[in-house]
């Protein structure tokens, strides 16, 4: 089962049907909606100020979500997915994002509706990404506007399929 600590009298509190793998850490003032998922060693962590996360979030594999003491705090809207080993902290992401694998979001950035953060990218402090684009780099620089058929198809459908990969670690496991 996942660590799950409360930190300063907030206890995590979590949505229907979700996943937290046994080695996850959830502590603090932590809000999740339905359907989310956090993954093997994936921390998020609510002490010093609090994380709302929205419907099918998926947080991968080794990602950090965390904020800014007093100052900073941070949101997640719905359909969106954290890379593995990413780092998201004290900002803002609306719904439909992608961040890659390994990509920074710093406080105060806010990441507007259907983007995709490249793996690797730093989202500086204070950026605002602009709604239909890929982000890459360091710093993070717009490369292209992206139609909004690739959110559904890339964005929406990794939120979708962690859904169903939640579900494999569900399932009881047969006598061998």
């Amino acid at each position: 089962m996942a660590l799950i600590k409360s930190v300063r009298g907030k206890t995590p509190r979590f949505g229907k049907n979700c996943y937290l793998a046994e080695n996850a850490t959830i502590a603090g003032d932590v809000v999740m909606g339905d359907d989310c998922s956090v993954w093997f060693q994936a921390v998020v962590r609510g002490d010093v100020h609090w994380i709302r996360i929205g419907d099918r979030v998926n947080i991968q594999d080794g990602a950090v979500i965390h904020c800014t003491y007093e100052r900073a705090p941070t949101t997640i809207g719905n359909d969106v997915s954290i890379g593995h080993r990413a780092i998201v902290h004290g900002c803002t992401l609306h719904d439909r994002v992608l961040v890659g694998m390994g990509a920074i979001v710093m406080d105060h950035a806010v990441v507007e509706e259907n983007v995709l953060i490249a793996a690797g990218a730093v989202v500086l402090e204070g950026m605002r990404l602009e709604s239909g684009h890929i982000y890459a780099g360091v710093p993070a620089r717009k490369v292209k506007a992206l139609p909004e058929e690739t959110f559904r198809d890339t964005v929406e459908r990794i939120a979708r399929n962690y859904i169903m990969y939640a579900g494999w670690f569900r399932e009881p496991r047969s006598e061998e």
